[in-house]
């Protein structure tokens, strides 16, 4: 397994407090290796990345809630993450990976313990693990009547290849990491067009996070900003945020958590904009008190 950068154990305030309520859409946990062992495939294992740390640099952030997403380390055993959605408590949900192999027993356990998602995860490194289109449309069948929402990673790909899998489910769907991007094409980029007109029909949202691994500019991303900043202005109620913490797979310099805060304030410098990508739009989608499905 390649060596990967340890997230940053000394995060800092950001300069802006974060406004009561706000949420972190992405973070990723590792649990005791003896009671749950990752698999032995594993692109990746950052065990020193508990629920714990996570929930300390929340603390430090102002982030009072959370989507605890499954790591694909654990495959679809989903024993670590329902355990830390015990310790984080109502203020954190799960979003969870659902193939064949997940029985509806197991899917059930999930819901009970908080799990409101699904995510497709076609990221080039799970090699044999990508979900096919027909086990996208059966997880798919299964989990919108629990009203789950579904998220799509999908790095490296044109979007136009997966995204026509979900154009009719009657639910919410979440496209991870600002979609995969062409940086170097700019605004101009048709994945990035693609995803605009996806956020015009009303059930589509989208992820605001990597923007500094994925910019070729580099610091400070002025080219992830640009991109950041249309989202926003085009639909301003379906834009979220998320650190991506413990940041996988990362084998460059890793962000202070503090920094990524930092970074959504210069993708929505306007005050009341920011608390709809932190709060209000979140608490809309994943149910959360104060919006959406509590309404």
């Amino acid at each position: 397994m390649p060596e990967y950068a340890l997230y940053d154990s000394q995060p800092r305030e950001p300069r802006l407090p974060s406004p009561p309520g706000a949420c972190d859409s992405q973070t990723h946990i590792f649990s005791d290796a003896a009671r749950f062992p990752t698999k032995p495939d594993a692109a990746y294992v950052v065990l020193e990345a508990t629920v714990e740390e996570m929930l300390r640099m929340h603390k430090t952030l102002g982030i009072e809630r959370g989507v605890i997403v499954q790591s694909t380390a654990y495959g679809t055993d989903h024993g670590a993450l329902i355990e830390a959605l015990r310790i984080a408590g109502p203020s954190y949900q799960g979003c969870g990976v659902v193939d064949d192999s997940v029985d509806d027993a197991q899917l059930e356990r999930m819901h009970e313990a908080g799990v409101r998602g699904a995510r497709f995860n076609f990221h080039p490194k799970l090699k044999n693990a990508l979900p096919t289109p027909e086990q996208v449309k059966r997880t798919a069948e299964r989990v919108v009547p629990l009203g789950w929402h579904l998220k799509l990673h999908m790095n490296g790909l044109d979007p136009r290849e997966v995204t026509p899998l979900l154009a009719d489910v009657d639910t919410d769907v979440v496209i991870d990491h600002m979609g995969p991007l062409q940086y170097g094409h700019g605004l101009d980029d048709p994945h990035f067009r693609h995803v605009l007109e996806l956020l015009e029909r009303g059930n589509w949202w989208v992820m605001l996070s990597n923007g500094d691994r994925r910019s070729v500019a580099g610091y400070p991303w002025d080219d992830a900003t640009a991109y950041a900043r249309a989202y926003v202005e085009h639909a301003p109620d379906r834009v979220l945020w998320a650190t991506d913490w413990p940041h996988p797979l990362h084998q460059g310099p890793v962000p202070n958590d503090g920094d990524l805060l930092d970074l959504l304030a210069r993708y929505a410098p306007d005050a009341e904009a920011r608390h709809r990508i932190l709060v209000t739009n979140p608490q809309r989608l994943f149910g959360f008190p104060g919006g959406g499905h509590d309404e």
